[in-house]
């Protein structure tokens, strides 16, 4: 019977060697859940005993903070989902929800820390994920407080054309609230940058559907800030 795990993108995209009795103790030692669009896939503040890998599909990273809800991040299938908790405070620091039906890997966080020990290459190719990861949130950052909200929804439309869905159609996966929760805007304040991108030829818009028209201007905008 062949091993799931040795054609699984968890470990194919990590371009490292894995033995036989490494991927026997991977496949042993995992389960694969299917997540509808809107469902939790980790909740903040509950106690994390896997590492979770999102196998398929796409999903929200938001925090709860004192006053209100915020999203951090979006991301898509293959990656690792809560890392720096899993492995630095054991307790969930934030939230993931599914945006569109998704599928994930849970592993157990023992099995995973003897594989980091035993496979140096897979270690380095970890710590390198963590490493982008940081330096992509402090990317992030800088642009969100210092760009205008033309700039800032600029950049989410880029980010779902070039990143997320590699098209220049596409739906949207939030709605207009979460996209201003997801650049610190209030919903009024998106559906009127939308409107004037629709206006000024930059995007096309029916419903949720999206198609860029000038992405050589979305980009001068997101520039500029």
């Amino acid at each position: 019977m062949q091993n799931e795990c040795g054609d699984c993108v968890c470990v194919l995209r990590s371009s490292v060697n894995m033995k036989d009795c490494q991927l026997e103790m991977l496949g042993g030692n995992h389960t694969v859940v299917k997540f509808k669009k809107g469902d939790s896939i980790i909740k903040q503040g509950v106690f994390s005993t896997n590492v979770i890998f999102l196998r398929k599909g796409m999903a929200k990273v938001h925090i709860s903070g004192p006053s209100r809800e915020q999203i951090v991040k979006l991301v898509k299938a293959p990656t690792y989902l809560g890392l720096p908790t899993t492995f630095g405070d054991k307790i969930n620091q934030y939230s993931v929800t599914s945006v569109i039906d998704s599928e994930v890997c849970f592993i157990d966080l023992e099995v995973f820390k003897r594989l980091l020990g035993e496979n140096r290459d897979f270690g380095s190719y970890i710590l390198m994920e963590l490493c982008k990861s940081e330096l992509e949130a402090y990317r992030r950052c800088a642009s969100r407080t210092q760009k205008q909200m033309r700039g800032n929804l600029a950049d989410v439309l880029l980010e779902f054309s070039e990143k997320l869905f590699e098209a220049d159609q596409f739906t949207l996966p939030l709605s207009q609230s979460d996209i201003g929760n997801w650049v610190d805007a209030g919903r009024e304040s998106i559906n009127r940058v939308l409107s004037e991108f629709i206006q000024d030829g930059i995007i096309q818009m029916q419903g949720r559907q999206v198609r860029i028209v000038d992405k050589k201007m979305l980009k001068m905008i997101s520039q500029n800030g």
